[in-house]
C-alpha cells in the first residue's frame, strides 16, 4: 500500500446535472441575479448562471427538505428529513464564505418550511406533521427564542411559514384547514397565534406570499384558487377564480410589484393573472409540476422549478420559457459511452433513457418508455443502437441518433432484466435477469434467437462483463457467486464464491485476472485460471461497493458506492490516489471515458457528476 494520502477533488474538477424538484420552493435565484441556489439530496448547490461553476454545501446527515435565503443574500437556512422521532437539524449558512454559521436542533423528522424575518433578525422554522411547531429562532444569538404548536387540534398539519415584507415580529403559517398570523413577543419569549377568517371555505393551503405593502397575504390551495387575506383585520377579502380552477392546485406563487401574479400549477401551467379578478392573461405549459418561482432581479426573468428535475428561464415579457438544465427524477440505474468516443454518454432511469453531450452537460436525446424502470445499457461497438433491459422483462434496442425502436424482445427473462453486455462484433448480446438466470441471445437483421439460457445463479444478475475475444463472460450475482462462462460450449468454467452480494465485476484489461466489489465494503481481486483470490482491499467505509471501472492501460480503476465518494485505486498497489466528493446519495455507477478524459458517475438521488479525470 502507498503512504501517500489520497487527493481530494477539487469543485472545479466536476459538473453536476440535477435538481432536487420534489422540494417546494427549493430553486431561489440570489439578488446579485448571477446565482442560483437549490438542495440536492443531502447538499446544497450554490451555481453561477454564466460560467455554471457549482459549489457545495455540506453539513446535512439526510435528504435537504427545504431551503431559504435571506432578503438581503446574506444568509441561507436549510432544513433536513430524518427519522420519525429523532431530532433534524436546520442549519443556518453565510452565502458569501460558503460555510456553516450555526445549527439549530429542536425539531424531530422533518423540518417543513423555514423563513427570514425582513431585517434577518429572526428565524421561523416549521416542523413536519410529527413535529407540528413553529419555533422562531434569534440569528444573532443562535438560540431559540420560543416556539408553539402551528395548527390548532382541530385543523390538519400547517406546510408553509412566510413572514411579513415589513415588520420582523408577524409571519403567517398555513395548511391543512388553516391560516394563521403569528406576532412575537420578544419581551415575554411568546408567539401569540390569531387564526383568520375563512368563511365556510374548507381549503388545503400549499403556499403562501405576502405583498409588499404588507397588507395582504395570497394562499394557494391543492383545490386550484387562490384566496387573499387582508393581514389586519385577518378575515379573506376574495376568492378566485370563480369558474375555471388551476388544475391539479397552485403549487407556487409569484406576486409581482404591478399587483398581479404568476402562478404555477400541480400541472405544469405557469399563467400571468390579473390581479384584481385572477383573469389569466398570459400562461405556458412545462414538463412536470412546478414547484418552484423565483424572480431574477426586479421579475424581468423569472425561473421555473419542476417536480420533472428541470429548470426554465422565462422573460417577463414574452412570457416564453427557455429550458436552461434538465435531469432524471428518479434513481440512475447505468451509464455507459459509445466505444472511442468520450463527448457522448447514455445514462438509464425509470421510464427514460437520455443521451448527454459530455463538455457542455447537455442533454441530446431522450427515449421515454414510461411506467416502466430501465436497468441496464450498453451501446453496440458499431454504435447503431442502444441495447437495453427493463423492469417489464424485455429487452429494447433504440437508434442513438433519433430513439426509434428498433427492435424488442419480449419475456426476455421471467423477472425484470438486470444487466446486459454486447460481443465486439455486435452479433451477440448476453442478457441477466432478476431469477438470476443468463441468457444468449443471436442478433439478425430482423429477427433475434435465443440461442442459450445458462442457470447456475439463484438470485439476480448485477454485472456481465465480456472478453475481448467474445468466447467468455463473467458474471456477478447478488447470490454471492461470480461465474466465468465459456459462452461458445456455453459452460461454466469457474465459480467465485464469497460471502457477500456482489454489485460489479471488472476484467483486467490483460483478462488474467478479475477485481469485484459488493456489499462486504470490499475490493476482490480474483484469478480468472482458477478462480483464487489474489488478495482484498478495504473498499468503502460504510455500505456496499455499487460500481466499477477501469482504464484501459489497467493502472488504475475506479468504484463507487454507499459512502458517496468516487475513489481512484492504484491497480498494482491496491491504494487511494485521489477521492472525490460530490454525490449526495449512494453511488449506483461509474465509468471512465474513452481516452481517460472524464469519469462520469451517477447515483440513486438522480444525480450525474461528470468529473476531469485527475493527472498523475
Amino acid at each position: 500500500r502507498s503512504g501517500a494520502a489520497p487527493k481530494p477533488y477539487q469543485p472545479a474538477d466536476l459538473s453536476l446535472l440535477s435538481l432536487a424538484g420534489h422540494v417546494p420552493y427549493g430553486l431561489i435565484c440570489h439578488p446579485d441575479r448571477e446565482h442560483i441556489i437549490y438542495p440536492l439530496g443531502c447538499a446544497i448547490i450554490i451555481q453561477e448562471l454564466g460560467s455554471k461553476n457549482q459549489a457545495f454545501l455540506r453539513g446535512h446527515t439526510n435528504n435537504v427538505s427545504c431551503v431559504v435565503l435571506s432578503s438581503n443574500g446574506e444568509y441561507m437556512a436549510s432544513g433536513q428529513v430524518t427519522f420519525v422521532g429523532f431530532q433534524t437539524d436546520v442549519i443556518l449558512w453565510d452565502y458569501h464564505k460558503r460555510e456553516l454559521l450555526s445549527r439549530f436542533s429542536y425539531h424531530k423528522g422533518k423540518i417543513e418550511d423555514l423563513a427570514f424575518s425582513p431585517r434577518c433578525l429572526y428565524l421561523m422554522s416549521l416542523g413536519g406533521q410529527n413535529d407540528g411547531r413553529v419555533v422562531v429562532w434569534d440569528i444573532a444569538k443562535r438560540e431559540a427564542i420560543c416556539g408553539s404548536p402551528a395548527s390548532p387540534r382541530s385543523a390538519g398539519h400547517a406546510t408553509a411559514v412566510v413572514c411579513s415584507t415589513c415588520r420582523d415580529e408577524m409571519f403567517v403559517t398555513c395548511g391543512n384547514g388553516t391560516v394563521r398570523t403569528w406576532e412575537l413577543d420578544v419581551a415575554r419569549g411568546k408567539i401569540w397565534p390569531t387564526e383568520c377568517q375563512m368563511g365556510k371555505l374548507r381549503r388545503v393551503a400549499t403556499c403562501v406570499k405576502m405583498t409588499d405593502d404588507y397588507n395582504y397575504f395570497y394562499v394557494g390551495t391543492s383545490s386550484g384558487d387562490i384566496l387573499k387575506v387582508n393581514t389586519n383585520n385577518k378575515m379573506m377579502v376574495d376568492c378566485g377564480p370563480k369558474k375555471k380552477k388551476f388544475s391539479l392546485g397552485v403549487t407556487a406563487l409569484l406576486v409581482l410589484k404591478t399587483g398581479d401574479f404568476i402562478v404555477g400549477t400541480g400541472g405544469g401551467i405557469v399563467a400571468l393573472c390579473k390581479g384584481s379578478n385572477y383573469t389569466v392573461m398570459k400562461k405556458i405549459e412545462v414538463q412536470g409540476g412546478v414547484t418552484s418561482l423565483t424572480c431574477r432581479g426586479q421579475g424581468h426573468q423569472f425561473f421555473v422549478g419542476t417536480s420533472e428535475c428541470q429548470i426554465y428561464r422565462v422573460n417577463y415579457t414574452e412570457f416564453k420559457e427557455e429550458l436552461i438544465a434538465v435531469c432524471h427524477s428518479e434513481a440512475v440505474y447505468d451509464i455507459v459511452f459509445p466505444v472511442g468516443c468520450s463527448d457522448l454518454f447514455a445514462t438509464c432511469s425509470k421510464n427514460d433513457i437520455r443521451v448527454w453531450h459530455t463538455p457542455e452537460s447537455k442533454e441530446l436525446l431522450r427515449i421515454v418508455n414510461p411506467n416502466v424502470t430501465c436497468h441496464a445499457l450498453e451501446i453496440m461497438k458499431d454504435g447503431e443502437s442502444i441495447v437495453s433491459g427493463w423492469s417489464d422483462r424485455k429487452i429494447r434496442a433504440f437508434t442513438p441518433q433519433t430513439g426509434q425502436l428498433m427492435y424488442e424482445i419480449n419475456n426476455a427473462h421471467s423477472s425484470a432484466v438486470t444487466a446486459i453486455a454486447a460481443t465486439s462484433d455486435g452479433q451477440r448480446i448476453v442478457s441477466g435477469g432478476g431469477e438470476g438466470q443468463v441468457r444468449v441471445w443471436q442478433i439478425y437483421e430482423k429477427v433475434q434467437k435465443l440461442v442459450e439460457v445458462m442457470k447456475e445463479h439463484t438470485s439476480a444478475v448485477s454485472c456481465i462483463k465480456i472478453k475481448k475475444n467474445d468466447q467468455e463472460c463473467v458474471t456477478a450475482s447478488l447470490d454471492g457467486t461470480c461465474i466465468i462462462w465459456d459462452i461458445v460450449r456455453f459452460v461454466r468454467k469457474q465459480m467465485i464464491l464469497a460471502k457477500t452480494l456482489f454489485k460489479c465485476v471488472c476484467y483486467n484489461p490483460e483478462e488474467f485476472q478479475i477485481i469485484t466489489g459488493g456489499t462486504d465494503r470490499k475490493i476482490g481481486f480474483w484469478e480468472v485460471f482458477d478462480g483464487s483470490a489474489v488478495r482484498d482491499v478495504e473498499g468503502c467505509a460504510t455500505g456496499s461497493i455499487n460500481g466499477m471501472d477501469i482504464t484501459s492501460d489497467g493502472a488504475h480503476f475506479v468504484t463507487g458506492g454507499d459512502d458517496h465518494l468516487v475513489k481512484v485505486w492504484n491497480y498494482n498497489e491496491g491504494a487511494v490516489t485521489h477521492v472525490g466528493v460530490g454525490h449526495s446519495g449512494n453511488i449506483t455507477r461509474l465509468k471512465i471515458s474513452p481516452g481517460s478524459k472524464y469519469i462520469v458517475s451517477v447515483s440513486a438521488d438522480g444525480a450525474i457528476l461528470i468529473w476531469k479525470y485527475p493527472t498523475p
